[in-house]
């Protein structure tokens, strides 16, 4: 049985631990917040982009670019995965991890058991879960980047992908990641993103909303300028999305380890208080019984 001197040192620890995941929690939520402004500056730029395609496709003038081209048989297809760099965050790099394992059976599925997966890694917790399934068909690449990077490091990141699917390196890139909805929804999912499908901005809102134009120099020219600003703007949508989700992971994660604190440190309070009073009247007890004797 635990003693008033242990019982109170046990106390003081967990109130020092409720403190820390209470400011841990609040450092969290603000990174949260920050994250979903940039994405609400990113989603006009986009959107904007968007409406430029959908209005080139509704051209008479045929419009075509390398970054469309379906190949006729997929043998190495590239996924990105993102997740943290940090801890603390539950079950965000796990769920992603399990996810990813999911969608390799997919692409197996879809392109036969000889096709070959180079899985780039984002963040040091996914490079570290990933490189445990590496085999012969399926190797794993840490990526320049990591789960923090922003403006320039991203559109490096951005152009080497596109560099590769251009050369033939890889036949198909997808981008595996905690999609943000809410500070208490994140899903995983894996967006394609090369090759870049037409029929998607030919049906999307933007293909509704598209007015007539007069391009110049030509619809082929902008087309092919326009297709890169729309992928520089989805990778960076997707890791904003990344920091987003990761920040939300974390705030809940410690509002959970913050509520267990307070649950502990009642338990212990009340222990410690019963021990108090056992001890007191054993005390008394035994003044009262010296006094008896005398």
């Amino acid at each position: 049985m635990a003693t008033l001197r242990e019982l109170k040192g046990r106390i003081g620890s967990v109130a020092s631990s409720e403190k820390i995941t209470g400011a841990m929690k609040m450092i969290s939520s603000a990174k949260m917040h920050k994250a979903e402004a940039a994405l609400r500056r990113l989603l006009p730029f986009r959107n904007q982009i968007e409406a430029i395609i959908a209005n080139l496709l509704g051209a008479d003038a045929p419009c075509s670019s390398p970054l469309t081209v379906v190949p006729d048989r997929v043998e190495h297809a590239t996924v990105v995965v993102l997740g943290s760099d940090d801890g603390l965050c539950g079950a965000y790099n796990v769920n992603l991890f399990k996810f990813l394992l999911g969608h390799i059976a997919d692409l197996r599925d879809r392109y036969g058991e000889g096709v070959h997966i180079n899985i780039v890694t984002v963040g040091k917790k996914m490079d570290k879960a990933v490189r445990k399934i590496a085999t012969h068909r399926i190797s794993v690449e840490t990526a320049p980047v990591n789960s923090k990077a922003e403006g320039d490091a991203v559109k490096a990141f951005n152009d080497e992908l596109q560099r590769r699917f251009i050369d033939g390196e890889t036949g198909r890139i997808d981008i595996v990641y905690q999609n943000f909805k809410s500070i208490s929804r994140q899903r995983p999912v894996a967006a394609p993103m090369l090759p870049l499908s037409v029929e998607s901005f030919s049906a999307g809102e933007a293909a509704e909303t598209a007015r007539p134009y007069i391009f110049e120099p030509d619809a082929a020219s902008i087309f092919a300028t326009v297709l890169p600003m729309y992928l520089l703007a989805l990778v960076q949508e997707v890791f904003g999305e990344n920091r987003a989700s990761e920040q939300a992971a974390r705030v809940m994660a410690m509002q959970s380890a913050n509520d267990n604190a307070k649950k502990l440190l009642e338990q212990l309070r009340l222990e410690y208080n019963k021990l108090r009073q056992q001890s007191i009247t054993n005390e008394l007890l035994d003044i009262v019984g010296g006094q008896v004797r005398d």
